[in-house]
Order: structure tokens, then sequence, then C-alpha cells
């Protein structure tokens, strides 16, 4: 059973990612968080879209490479803190049309991107976590990353503008929406929500 978790920067993807793997004994696949572009790209986006977005494919590929081999060796439940979709339909196309990357980068890119879903599975449930800016930035402020103190309110609107509409007329696997604005996953209740959900489709699969 493949899980994707999706979501803006500080919706908590990683602190879901990490519960779900601790409860059902499985293997977590994190997102990169050492992209070597990341700390050039906030201090200038322009100069360093392409390089930030190519690196973080990169290793989104090498990433999903190791998921189909522990899937072939029969790994049973396979957790994704953001997906290769979301590089693409979200960032990547972002940076596009704020004039951030070029129109010959862009193309490249996805030209790359669509070699690749070609080839890979999509997940059996993609749990998106939706939350309002105010949230976000309350989260990043929490997590205290150096490199994300100054991102800019704006972009976190549009990223979360981009994600509403890939959910809504793009994305066409199975979507569970958490709202982050109203549930969080101290509750009890909410975790069980997503877990019968996950229950549900691994009963499915058997």
């Amino acid at each position: 059973m493949y899980i994707a978790i999706a979501g803006n920067i500080g919706s908590g993807k990683t602190t879901l990612t990490q519960l779900l793997t601790g409860r059902y004994h499985a293997k977590a696949y994190l997102e990169e968080c050492n992209n070597p572009y990341i700390g050039d790209f906030y201090e200038d986006m322009n100069r360093w879209s392409f390089h930030l977005q190519i690196s973080f494919l990169g290793s989104r590929i090498e990433q999903t490479m190791d998921m189909l081999a522990d899937s072939r060796k029969g790994a049973g439940v396979i957790f994704q803190d953001r997906t290769i979709y979301e590089d693409a339909h979200i960032f990547a196309e972002n940076l596009h049309e704020m004039g951030l990357m070029t129109t010959r980068d862009i193309e490249t890119y996805m030209k790359i991107f669509r070699l690749v879903t070609e080839l890979i599975p999509q997940p059996d449930l993609l749990i998106y976590l939706k939350a309002s800016v105010p949230t976000l930035i309350s989260q990043i402020r929490k997590r205290g990353r150096e490199y994300e103190m100054n991102i800019d309110e704006s972009y976190l609107q549009r990223l979360n503008d981009k994600y509403n509409h890939w959910i809504d007329h793009i994305y066409e696997g199975e979507v569970l929406v958490v709202d982050k604005d109203h549930e969080d996953f101290s509750d009890p209740a909410v975790m069980e929500r997503i877990c019968a959900r996950l229950d549900a489709i691994k009963a499915a699969k058997r």
C-alpha cells in the first residue's frame, strides 16, 4: 500500500508521516531538506529556481526507484512525504507563472517529469493537508528552519491556490483532505479518521 502525504510548506507532512509510519510499522520516505540550492533559492529565486527544482526532481526520482525496489521485495505499507506531482504542478509551475523560471526551463523540467510519471505507480491514497497561510506561518516559525524565516506570505498563498486547483481539477487519484486549521494530529479522533480510511484501503487490497 502506497500512501502519499501532500501539502504546503509547514502543513505538517513530516509529522503525519512519522506518526503513521510508527502506527503501521511501515517505511517512510521523507522529503529532502538539505537541497544544496535551497538557501540560495530563498535569497535569489530568479537565479536558482531551475537548479532547485531539478535537484528536487532528481531526488524524487531516486526516492521513487527505492520505493519500487522495496515494493518488489514485499514492503507492506509505504508513506511518502510530498510527491513528484507537487514538485511539478505546484512549485515548478508556480515559479514559471511568477516569472522566476523561463519557459525554456519549465518545458525541459516538465518533459523529464512526464517521462518519469509514465513509469511510476499512483498512490493508493493521497492525504492532502490543507492549511491557511496563518497556520502555515505559525508552523514554520515553530520549527525554526533559518532558510524559511523570510518566506513571503504572498508566496505561500500562491502555493495554496495552486494546491487547491491541483486537488480539485488535476489530480485523478483518491484523496483524503485534512483541514489543518481545525484538525490537529494530537486529537485522537483526527488520527482515527485517517487510519480508518487507510485500513479500508489495506483490507480491499488483500
